[in-house]
């Protein structure tokens, strides 16, 4: 196995030839086999392990049987503890989402602090059969069905073409020595039941159960590579870039069919999943949204509207301005200055009489039932009318903010300024108000 691995290793993962990197090891048969093989290949690398402090005893002697072998190979080892069961508690996730978030979290500050210039894992073929037949059960997509990638950002997994059984046989002849979780056999886990059910039957069905899977998984990656580059050449065409947004078209999405497979492929990597959702959003009216953890689709009008995730935009912080100075700490860059004539205003510039202004001033975002008297209009409107008569959407309406003086909106930064603040006497103070 071991030439079968270094041969691997130069065809997929040259990267890992000339720079050093960690793997992460918990002491178990995979991750050890992992070690001893990049060992034996004379890789450079060193080693990650993680107590996460659950079996007692056992998590410590899988710590130090981790520290006995990195000495015995001559490989440096970090090592972290974890209170586990506490961030379970904290962050109300099972153990198993737990001790997946915390390891991570670790091993990126790892990266980061160059310990290293990529971090391995020991996920193998069995582990590629597992995930497929999880995310068969949950219901997926292509996408889902195409195993452990084997590069992800500084992720390296060089064991994916090899099964478990491999990894025992080249341990065996090795003489090699792992420590053996004795939570691996309750079959209370979904990923323990797969394993231990599960799989042995499939093997049962078909003596070349395995490598038919493999040749399977290749397959599918094959089709998902195509559609990639199908939806990405499509999303070129439907999805209109407006700086820190997207516009598309429903009109052209109803086009495709069938639908649900098309909404699937050009929003699932926005993180949205449920597409019966999405299709009822495209004969919603106008303002209905969905969201997923990163991101908002919006319905406005005939389009739909796609930015990440707007809870953190919706700022109901107000912002006081003395008559002093501007503080620094606005969500948006506000100049003030006195000029000695007046210009015309523009979205960008306004210029108002400075005894008109009451400080201090006042920057918020919009709410229901402000009004202004717009220039131009020269009298009363509602906001929310305004902002439907200039065609403003769902979300820029929720990114606009207001400067206000003892309640009354001098300015809606950005469109419009109000009647009530214009420069009548140009012998008095004018200020220039610029949003930059």
């Amino acid at each position: 196995m071991l030439e079968a691995f270094k041969n691997h290793i130069e065809n997929f993962f040259p990267e890992l030839l000339d720079t050093h990197f960690i793997i992460a090891c918990s002491g178990g048969l995979d991750s050890t086999a992992l070690v001893e093989l990049c060992h034996q290949a004379n890789l450079k690398f060193s080693i990650a392990h993680c107590n996460f402090r659950l079996r007692g005893k056992a998590s410590d002697g899988d710590e130090a049987f981790v520290r006995d072998y990195a000495q015995k190979i001559e490989k440096e080892v970090f090592v972290t503890q974890f209170d586990t069961l506490s961030y379970v508690h904290q962050q109300k996730v099972s153990v198993q989402m737990a001790a997946r978030e915390l390891r991570y979290a670790w091993f990126d500050q790892l990266l980061k602090e160059n310990k290293g210039t990529y971090l391995l894992t020991a996920h193998h073929a069995n582990d590629n059969l597992e995930t497929f037949i999880i995310n068969l059960s949950r219901g997926t997509g292509i996408d889902g069905l195409t195993g452990i990638p084997a590069k992800i950002n500084d992720i390296r997994r060089p064991l994916l073409p090899f099964t478990r059984q491999e990894l025992e046989s080249f341990a065996q002849v090795e003489k090699m020595e792992w420590r053996e979780d004795g939570s691996n056999a309750d079959a209370k886990y979904l990923r323990n039941k797969i394993r231990l059910e599960i799989i042995p039957k499939l093997n049962e069905l078909h003596p070349t159960f395995s490598d038919n899977f493999k040749n399977t998984l290749d397959y599918l990656k094959q089709t998902e590579t195509i559609a990639s580059a199908y939806f990405e050449k499509l999303k070129k065409d439907l999805f209109v870039d407006k700086g820190d947004k997207f516009e598309i078209e429903i009109k052209k999405l109803k086009e495709l069919h069938p639908l649900s497979t098309y909404l699937h492929g050009l929003f699932r990597a926005y993180g949205f999943k449920e597409m019966d959702n999405l299709e009822v959003l495209l004969d919603g009216l106008s303002g209905k949204q969905l969201s997923s953890s990163t991101n908002v689709l919006v319905k406005n009008r005939d389009v739909l509207i796609l930015t990440s995730n707007v809870e953190s935009k919706l700022n109901t912080q107000e912002y006081l301005i003395t008559e002093e100075e501007v503080p620094l700490n606005l969500p948006l860059n506000l100049k003030f200055s006195v000029v000695p004539e007046r210009y015309n205003n523009t979205d960008n510039v306004i210029f108002v009489q400075k005894s008109t202004l009451k400080y201090p001033l006042t920057v918020r975002k919009w709410k229901t039932g402000d009004y202004f008297y717009p220039i131009g209009l020269n009298r009363k409107k509602k906001l929310s009318k305004f902002f439907k008569d200039e065609k403003v959407d769902v979300l820029s309406k929720e990114e606009t903010w207001l400067l206000c003086s003892e309640g009354q909106i001098v300015w809606v930064i950005g469109m419009r300024a109000d009647h009530r603040f214009i420069v009548e006497d140009t012998a008095q103070d004018i200020i220039k108000i610029e949003f930059t």
